[in-house]
């Protein structure tokens, strides 16, 4: 029998719409205000840096001092922007889910992140025979690397670094989740709610770089693969990163 405005399925129905909407809403208001401020943005680097250029001889040094402190602020908000449009753009891009062997993606980082990083004397271990999943390569890539670039740099004050990858089932046809162990600054566990959100940083921007939405976009790409993400840390005792994937039996 079919659903009539007034039963529970219709309902649910209607509320996944208007969820839907309201998303798609928030997506737009996002790229939109990212987009206009970025305009405002550049006139305020544009006439920095023209005083920067055309001034700084006859200005005092602490005046100068601030000058310089608008264009790093309005750099720095330049890319928070980044973030926000790339937070945007990942709620409406297309996924193509597909067999994907973990092991050769994996390897595939690993060895990127080992050229980038050349001076890093990372110890990295990496589990032989992962499992296939199922997952969108682009994305999947996306979210690995991310992590794993988190542990390198997370392990950069450590003297012996160590970073490894391994793979478990709960279950013969259950989910996969991807271990991302490291040795690293770790954290503090009472902060462990704000470790997925936008902008969100448990350290100061003088021991690590970065402006903390690394993992906000890496929850959203998993997401949309219909994975997920949990961390558990301690404050210098490392971190480890479950990656929850569908297995592809």
């Amino acid at each position: 029998m079919p659903d009539t405005p007034d039963t529970p399925g219709m309902r649910v129905a209607a509320l996944e719409a208007e969820l839907a909407s309201l998303r798609a809403e928030m997506q737009d208001f996002t790229y939109t205000v990212s987009h206009d401020l970025r305009a405002s943005l550049r006139h305020i680097l544009s006439y920095a840096q023209l005083v920067q250029e055309d001034a700084a001889p006859l200005l005092p040094a602490e005046t100068l001092g601030f000058v310089n402190t608008i264009s790093d602020s309005a750099r720095h908000m330049g890319v928070l922007m980044d973030g926000l449009m790339e937070l945007s753009r990942l709620g409406t891009t297309p996924v193509a889910i597909a067999p994907l062997p973990l092991q050769a993606l994996v390897q595939d980082v690993v060895t990127e992140l080992r050229q980038k990083h050349p001076e890093a004397p990372i110890v990295w271990q990496v589990q032989e025979a992962l499992p296939v999943v199922l997952a969108d390569a682009v994305l999947l890539r996306a979210a690995v690397m991310a992590v794993l670039d988190n542990a390198v740099k997370f392990t950069a004050h450590k003297e012996q670094r160590h970073i490894g990858v391994s793979a478990q089932q709960t279950h013969a046809v259950g989910p996969v989740t991807l271990r991302i162990q490291d040795n690293g600054a770790g954290f503090n566990p009472a902060l462990q709610s704000k470790l997925f959100k936008p902008f969100s940083r448990l350290h100061t921007v003088k021991q690590f770089a970065g402006i903390g939405m690394g993992l906000a976009l890496t929850r959203k790409m998993l997401a949309r693969m219909g994975g997920g993400i949990q961390a558990e840390g301690i404050v210098d005792g490392g971190c480890t990163v479950c990656i929850t994937l569908p297995y592809c039996g």
